[in-house]
């Protein structure tokens, strides 16, 4: 399939020819949820805590004793149904982690490509590259392009006056090719491809 190719000035570059096995499937919902679901908890800290029986700093002698004071029988303070005892079955400090074939994580990003292209929320531009690191003169660009809301995607190497001026744009993210992902690219409107970007990723897939 080809694509037209614009510059950042929203000008015509030509078009760039897309591999179908790449950008063309049918997206399917499953399959992206499934490698969402694994990045979000990958990405989980899992560091939350709570102090337990055995943890918290009260006294472990007996109450009172077993018989005779009319009250139910007791042993430590540190019980969870008292006031400063520890907690019961609380959280504890663990991975939230969980496999997921590398096959399926392949296949999700390509249906994510694929799923951008179908909605016509994909632009493939020429080049990433800014004459000098200013923020307004970028906002200007995307603004003929209709860009508010966008994942940017470049080279292996991006130019870093563009990725300085483009740092401080609310909803814009920018990354090179290796950190592509399927979370980013589905929480952004419009996916933005370099001509280079889109060449590693058909080669990436062959």
């Amino acid at each position: 399939m080809d694509l037209n190719v614009t510059t950042l000035d929203g000008s015509s570059a030509g078009t760039v020819s897309l591999s179908d096995a790449v950008f063309g499937l049918e997206p399917r919902a499953d399959l992206l949820q499934r490698v969402v679901r694994w990045q979000l908890a990958k990405k989980q800290a899992g560091t939350h805590k709570a102090l337990g029986r055995s943890e918290v700093s009260r006294t472990g002698a007996k109450m009172y004793r077993q018989k005779g004071t009319g009250r139910a029988r007791h042993h430590s303070a540190r019980a969870p149904q008292f006031r400063g005892g520890g907690k019961a079955h609380g959280p504890v400090v663990r991975s939230h982690g969980h496999d997921l074939p590398k096959k399926v994580r392949a296949l999700g990003l390509k249906h994510a490509l694929s799923a951008k292209l179908r909605s016509e929320d994909l632009i493939v531009i020429d080049d990433f590259v800014a004459k000098e690191a200013k923020t307004k003169g970028l906002l200007e660009s995307f603004g003929k392009l209709g860009l508010t809301n966008a994942l940017l995607i470049g080279g292996a190497d991006l130019d870093s006056n563009f990725r300085l001026a483009a740092k401080n744009i609310p909803n814009v993210d920018i990354l090179p090719v290796q950190g592509i992902n399927v979370y980013d690219i589905l929480r952004r409107g419009k996916l933005v491809l370099s001509k280079s970007a889109v060449e590693a990723l058909e080669e990436r897939f062959k």
